[in-house]
């Protein structure tokens, strides 16, 4: 007896297949999320001692903040972790008040983050200038390289060629094959190459111990009462703005890298969800990691799989294979990250050809923040000061585009004075210098056609105008004003000095 088949089958065949179930894909995502699960080992225990807790405190933030990210999150292949900035911001509470109130920081700035990410925060990176976001990169590279220093002073001669030998493979390997990431190969040869030849190398055990047991959810242990909001407040808001400053720059790098376009908004908010998962869990929070997501953006990683193996391969690594891992050399994982560092920095930015056509202002906002990273070792505060700058250099720049000409009447009764140009608070103060208020006649014409108002200042300044012609007995008619500045000039005029 034949019996007629489900159309059930056909209809979920015909929906789309997400792009992590491809094969090729799949293997690239795995792959990708074991080595960056194997480099966030190292980071998070360093990351703990800066911030003064325990190891398992800042791997088990590191595996809650990916798997959590990795499913709220706005950007695919981002890694999320505990990272310095954050460990640097919330020190102190540990210092002060104890693990509890740092808990409680880490919950709090996670709602304020969802705050912010909810008003668009997101949206302010539009304000950020092209050479900020290549001095953030340059930078980035030059702290990367730097932060393996540590890993290479006062060590056994043997890490010096354990290191150029993980180079050399992560270099050439990729020539033969690209179905397994060069950086997990250097990482299992290393290994198992010292293991072998019993050199004694430093390890990743050497950084601290690895937990044994997972974490438990739970509220942190504070008195629930406005004391404490005092105290955590401060402290959660500046690691809330530190971690979005810091997670959307890199999402935005990663769009560039990628080609592709992220939700900066979804991102916000989900760095906030991820804390309060991390918080709830004893862990010291964190946002976008940008070493570990350029690992894995370079090993091909695309979806949002790689983020949560990471994640998920940490936890195994450090419960599951916690004295496997142990003998990893720290050699290995510099390799990796001098690589990665290598590859992050703008060469092409720095070369003599693109600096002689590259304006002297764009150039100097480049160096200026990579020279404020590079000393404060603080991504978010060199991208503020080098989009500040920018804003200077373009407001000396377009104040001086501002330009006044005069024309007298045939009957030489009257003159018109033709401006052009933006007018604000840059541009105003010159302005009220280019009228000869005593060798004019007594009509005066200031035409705006070809000029904007942007603020009160060049209301003031139109102001100032007419009152210096007006203490000459001389009468001043503003004509040409656009629908804008002509709303702002009726709001304002006559309304900013306090005397009528």
């Amino acid at each position: 007896m034949q019996t007629s088949s489900s159309p059930l089958p056909a209809r979920l065949r015909a929906l789309p297949r997400p792009p992590w179930l491809s094969p090729k894909v799949l293997r690239v995502e795995v792959l990708a999320g074991l080595v960056v699960g194997l480099a966030l080992i190292p980071e998070a225990i360093s990351f703990s001692v800066i911030a003064g807790v325990d190891p398992k405190v800042g791997l088990f933030a590191a595996c809650t903040m990916a798997m959590t990210i990795s499913v709220v999150g706005g950007r695919p292949a981002m890694i999320s972790a505990s990272t310095g900035a954050v460990a640097l911001v919330t020190a102190p509470v540990v210092r002060h008040h104890g693990l509890g109130y740092l808990v409680a920081t880490v919950i709090l700035a996670g709602v304020f983050q969802i705050v912010l990410g909810s008003l668009g925060v997101a949206r302010l990176m539009r304000f950020v200038p092209r050479s900020v976001m290549v001095g953030f990169v340059n930078a980035l590279g030059i702290l990367l390289f730097t932060a393996q220093i540590p890993n290479l002073h006062d060590v056994p001669w043997a890490v010096y060629p354990l290191v150029a030998t993980g180079l050399a493979v992560m270099v050439f390997f990729p020539r033969l094959t690209r179905a397994v990431p060069a950086p997990l190969v250097s990482i299992v040869v290393l290994t198992v190459f010292t293991v072998a030849a019993g050199i004694s190398v430093p390890t990743v055990g050497d950084k601290g111990r690895l937990p044994s047991a997972l974490p438990m959810p739970g509220l942190p242990d504070v008195p629930f009462d406005t004391h404490t909001l005092t105290v955590i407040a401060p402290y959660a808001l500046a690691m809330a703005l530190v971690g979005l400053m810091e997670t959307l720059m890199t999402a935005k790098l990663v769009d560039d890298i990628t080609d592709t376009r992220s939700d900066k908004t979804r991102e916000s908010i989900g760095q906030g969800i991820a804390n309060i998962v991390t918080g709830i869990f004893g862990g010291m929070g964190g946002c976008a990691m940008i070493g570990q997501t350029m690992i894995n953006v370079k090993s091909g990683a695309r979806t949002r799989l790689s983020t949560f193996l990471a994640g998920f391969f940490l936890l195994v690594l450090c419960i599951v294979l916690g004295p496997v891992v142990s003998h990893i050399p720290m050699a290995a994982l510099v390799a990796v990250m001098v690589l990665v560092s290598v590859g992050t920095f703008d060469w092409h930015s720095i070369r003599p050809a693109t600096l002689r056509r590259m304006p002297v202002g764009e150039t100097a906002v480049m160096v200026v923040t990579v020279a404020v990273v590079v000393a404060t070792s603080n991504l978010s505060i060199g991208v503020v000061v080098g989009t500040l700058t920018a804003m200077v250099i373009f407001a000396r720049r377009v104040a001086h585009l501002t330009e006044v000409t005069s024309v007298l009447d045939p009957d030489g009764g009257g003159v018109v004075y033709a401006v052009t140009g933006e007018l604000f608070f840059a541009s105003s103060n010159d302005l009220v210098t280019q009228f000869d208020y005593a060798g004019d006649p007594d009509r005066v014409v200031i035409d705006l056609s070809g000029a904007h108002v942007w603020d009160a200042s060049s209301v003031a300044a139109l102001d100032a105008i007419t009152t210096k012609y007006a203490g000459r007995g001389k009468s001043v008619e503003i004509v040409g004003l656009n629908e804008h500045s002509a709303r702002m000039h009726g709001n304002l005029s006559g309304e900013l000095t306090g005397s009528h």
